[in-house]
């Protein structure tokens, strides 16, 4: 059907010939759409829509003096406003033929429930991404993951194994890199590999991915979602559609129950990897070998060996999470027909990204662990389980999520504990029920100051030894702009403590 007719009043009502609109050559021109959100995403869908032809107005709270600048120079409009109401009022004036809602917005907020009660089509980044993907003519395929902890080192260490195994691939989504930027490279790409939040995955539409994996399920972000079978059911629809492969974590039941039930292309097989002796049609490790069994023709008997526990360890690889990483990506990567030679050379060469369980450095012989990526408890518990003699830097802003278990699970491993962020006096209290007479400081500082103080806190708790260890459980723009801020201000706050300099050698190289 031609574009022009795609767009004309015979096809029916507005409503259809949206959802007709399914590739990047189809006729966009002067479809009224509204952005909500200016902020990384809301600004590559502005910027797509109207190299489309679209007329766009962009609806945002907070300034952005910046980004508004670009939306001028781009040729979209725009209206900021921190009134809710005015936005409300600005969108029904305008009228939108398509809403597109950056992954922040809740379900319930007022512009997307109008938007919705009145009929209008309503996407996330992600489902319009996945109908402009067309625009070159190297089609990308799309591997995607999801998780509650672990997600980005995955994408970052999949697409490194993609491009290792010659194919031109790059990570996108939820990792910073909006998916409307990678599809937009004149270039194209083999295979994209999509980060996706819970957020995301709320708005996800009818995408098929040619693989796909939760890597684990906990808690988390129930404040938006508004219960835990909410984000649970929003992380499953990373498996819907799924054409090739379906990865799951042999340790999280929850993971596999996903695969069973979701409604893949036929054809689709399930691929599980852990930290055990793996089945056929599994990842795993084996007498201290990381093991293919999942695409070895006899991997009834037979399995491709990929590196050992040991070169993990010269990696600063080898904590019980990023070994589950390193598996799961390997099974995508396998999946996508990377050859396990070069699976094997990827993961040497791969350096994670700072904030995740990266070591600082050795001051007076304790020793300082930046993880302020752990910004829930699921992520802060596996920073957690590989270590002994903690003080901990706890605390922000925990989204809804109940600290209590977390903490009594690793009670005995805390030295003490200091408590930061808004939410404090809930992780007081779970450090109350459970650490007996030792330590816990709450630090009520200024936020230019706190990280500050609460490391000159921990300092004098710890012994030669112990660890301290930012591992948050929380996020963190109470206090901070982002995790990588609050890491940044936790390492510059180690570099001031007496012998933090180069010789108690605070900057050594990221870890796992």
């Amino acid at each position: 059907m031609a574009a022009a007719e795609l767009m004309g009043d015979d096809v029916g009502t507005t409503r259809d010939r949206v959802l007709a609109l399914t590739s990047w050559h189809h006729d966009w021109t002067d479809l009224r759409v509204a952005v909500l959100g200016l902020g990384v995403t809301g600004f590559s869908v502005a910027d797509t829509l109207v190299e489309l032809g679209a007329r766009v107005r962009v609806i945002a709270g907070a300034p952005d003096p910046d980004r508004e600048h670009l939306l001028d120079v781009i040729g979209s409009e725009r209206y900021c406003d921190e009134d809710t109401a005015g936005q409300l009022t600005d969108l029904r004036v305008f009228d939108p033929e398509l809403v597109v809602v950056s992954p922040g917005y809740r379900p319930d907020h007022p512009l997307t429930a109008w938007a919705i009660a009145e009929g209008i089509v309503v996407w996330g980044d992600i489902e319009l991404g996945w109908r402009l993907r067309d625009k070159t003519p190297r089609i990308a395929d799309w591997i995607c993951i999801t998780g509650t902890n672990g997600k980005t080192t995955t994408t970052q260490l999949t697409a490194h194994m993609l491009v290792a195994g010659g194919l031109r691939a790059t990570p996108a989504g939820n990792i910073g890199i909006p998916i409307l930027d990678a599809l937009r490279d004149p270039q194209g790409y083999d295979t994209i590999v999509v980060e996706l939040s819970s957020f995301q995955l709320e708005r996800l539409g009818e995408i098929s991915p040619y693989a796909s994996v939760c890597l684990n399920i906990a808690d988390d972000h129930l404040d938006w979602h508004g219960s835990a079978d909410a984000y649970r059911r929003a992380k499953a629809k990373v498996y819907e559609h799924t054409q090739v492969a379906c990865v799951y974590n042999r340790a999280d039941a929850a993971t596999e129950r996903m695969v069973e039930e979701a409604d893949v292309v036929e054809g689709a097989r399930a691929i599980s990897f852990g930290l055990d002796t793996p089945p056929p049609s599994g990842f795993g490790v084996v007498e201290g070998i990381l093991v293919d069994r999942g695409f070895h023709e006899g991997r009834r008997s037979e399995a491709y060996e990929l590196v050992t526990v040991d070169e993990l360890r010269d990696r600063d690889l080898a904590a019980p999470h990023m070994v589950q990483n390193v598996l799961a990506a390997s099974a995508l990567a396998r999946a996508r027909g990377v050859a396990p030679d070069a699976v094997a050379r990827a993961i040497l060469t791969f350096t994670p990204d700072p904030h995740r369980a990266q070591r600082v450095g050795e001051v007076g012989g304790v020793h300082y662990i930046d993880d302020s990526k752990a910004t829930n408890a699921h992520a802060a518990d596996a920073s957690l389980r590989a270590m002994r003699d903690v003080v901990w830097i706890v605390g922000g802003l925990l989204k809804g999520v109940d600290i209590d278990e977390l903490v009594r699970t690793h009670a005995d491993r805390l030295r003490g504990a200091i408590v930061i962020g808004v939410d404090r006096a809930e992780v007081v209290a779970a450090l109350a029920r459970h650490l007996g007479e030792r330590p816990v400081i709450e630090i009520e500082a200024a936020p230019a100051d706190v990280m500050d103080e609460a490391v000159a806190a921990a300092a004098r708790i710890a012994r030669p030894g112990d660890t301290v260890l930012l591992s948050p459980a929380a996020a963190s723009m109470d206090q901070f702009t982002d995790y990588a801020d609050r890491g940044r201000r936790f390492q510059s706050a180690v570099q001031q403590l007496p012998g933090g300099g180069a010789g108690g050698n605070p900057s050594a190289a990221a870890g796992a």
